[in-house]
């Protein structure tokens, strides 16, 4: 169901069974696919696709040009998967050129009211991110990432699989996967004991990552203390993932609990 005082242009791939509420405007270069609903208000531009069965909701901005002075009105791309919440006043900015050209966003993840997603972030598969928090370009979000509420999370910043950000933190580091960060500027707080166990991560492979975490965070020589990681530490799959993370290339440091 199409509303009559929508506005969407002729050139628009719009499958047969997307709704479009009231004012909702969609310009020539946007791709809906089957079962997305898009309610009252919403404004969808630029280079934009959008899967299946996602829900968006009124005054959203999705594929308006990215917020950077380099940009110069290249045809860029903003790419959103299935099954995504949209809610009210987010932003979502295609990307740039020397970002690789894409803005993308996985499956599954709830955007709360008033989130920006910059140009060229990568943000994983059932993602949450609260209210009000800011996500700045070329940022890497993975899987089952939860930010709290009215976070900052600067340029070129990565946060891993299953991390969990307080409200009100500042990211200027990089946080590891499973890893707790807060702060006004982010320091680590441990390990997401609460994400693994909700998501039925054995007892043993906890204990294993904890006891792997204080070893690694011993001290602030991160490369002394994981060339000194036990052998068995290193045969666990959660460990190798935060491992494989810190020697990656970065731009940003990685959040330690010495951060503070």
């Amino acid at each position: 169901m199409i509303h009559k005082t929508a506005v969407i242009d002729n050139k628009a791939k719009i499958d047969t069974n997307v709704e479009i509420g009231p004012y909702t405007v969609i310009g020539p270069n946007v791709e809906i696919l089957e079962g997305t609903k898009i309610q009252s208000h919403v404004n969808i531009t630029g280079f934009t696709k959008i899967g299946k069965n996602n829900k968006i909701f009124p005054f959203a901005s999705i594929g308006n040009e990215p917020q950077d002075l380099k940009y110069k009105g290249e045809n860029t791309k903003l790419s959103i998967g299935d099954s995504n919440t949209i809610r009210e006043y987010t932003t979502i900015n295609t990307g740039t050129i020397g970002g690789g050209g894409v803005t993308k966003i996985g499956n599954n993840s709830l955007l709360m009211i008033g989130v920006h997603i910059a140009h060229d972030c990568i943000i994983g598969d059932q993602v949450v991110i609260a209210n009000s928090a800011a996500i700045a370009g070329h940022a890497e979000i993975a899987d089952h990432v939860i930010i709290g509420g009215n976070c900052g999370v600067q340029q070129f910043t990565r946060i891993g699989k299953m991390a969990m950000i307080g409200g009100m933190t500042g990211v200027s580091r990089d946080v590891i996967p499973y890893g707790l960060s807060l702060g006004n500027r982010n320091y680590l707080d441990g390990i997401n004991l609460i994400g693994l166990r909700r998501s039925k991560v054995s007892n043993k492979d906890i204990i294993c990552l904890s006891n792997a975490y204080k070893e690694i965070f011993k001290s602030e020589s991160l490369n002394d203390n994981l060339s000194k990681l036990n052998g068995n530490f290193k045969e666990n799959t959660y460990v190798q993932e935060i491992i494989e993370f810190i020697n990656k290339d970065k731009k940003r440091p990685i959040c330690t609990p010495f951060s503070k």
